[in-house]
């Protein structure tokens, strides 16, 4: 029984980060603050590592085929967390623009795939439908920008319908933040719904 239960909790996860989320409500109102951006999370081939596993992109709106993050996410349940492993794509510019084009991610398999050692996110259920993760490790995922190595902060909420997060950049050596929001979270509301595997 208490496998089932499992097993149902992590399909109801997986179905709320499904799909295609754009903060187009937030960027019309402040335009000047927040760059209109879509998160794809797009599901791919349960056969892929046994369990739910996403295709994930973002880009600008005004430049669909140049996301700036693309990624495999893996999800799997650890007590009562639910863990989102990141793996890097080799080539990942073979497959720009498969979070609206479907086509274009079929060829992904594991043999593409680099684990993100330090990268990965756990969530914890807050209550029915609402999520909150975050970066397990401190200092261990390292994103390079602009020849400074950062480590990645990340909180994500979510929740219905939203998807609601903030990424910051900090240097590994003086812990300053050197990229992120000036302005705090990103707001995303679902706009399309991916069908997860059964």
């Amino acid at each position: 029984m208490e496998s089932k239960c499992r097993n149902k909790e992590l399909t109801t996860f997986a179905k709320l980060l499904s799909g295609k989320f754009t903060n187009k409500e937030q960027s019309y109102k402040s335009p000047n603050q927040f760059a209109h951006i879509n998160i794809y999370f797009r599901p791919l081939p349960w056969s892929l590592f046994e369990t739910y596993s996403f295709y994930s992109e973002q880009s600008f709106e005004y430049d669909k085929w140049s996301p700036y993050r693309q990624a495999v996410v893996k999800l799997s349940e650890k007590g009562e967390l639910f863990i989102l492993e990141n793996y890097k794509i080799h080539q990942s510019e073979r497959f720009a623009g498969g979070g609206f084009d479907n086509s274009l991610i079929k060829s992904i398999n594991k043999d593409r795939l680099i684990a993100r050692n330090g990268c990965a996110m756990q969530f914890r259920k807050i209550r029915k439908g609402h999520y909150f993760g975050k970066i397990i490790t401190g200092r261990e995922c390292i994103v390079s920008r602009n020849k400074k190595r950062t480590y990645l902060v990340s909180n994500v909420d979510l929740y219905n319908n939203k998807l609601i997060s903030l990424d910051e950049g900090y240097d590994i050596e003086t812990n300053k933040k050197v990229w992120g929001s000036e302005h705090g979270q990103i707001e995303c509301i679902r706009k399309e719904y991916f069908e997860v595997p059964q």
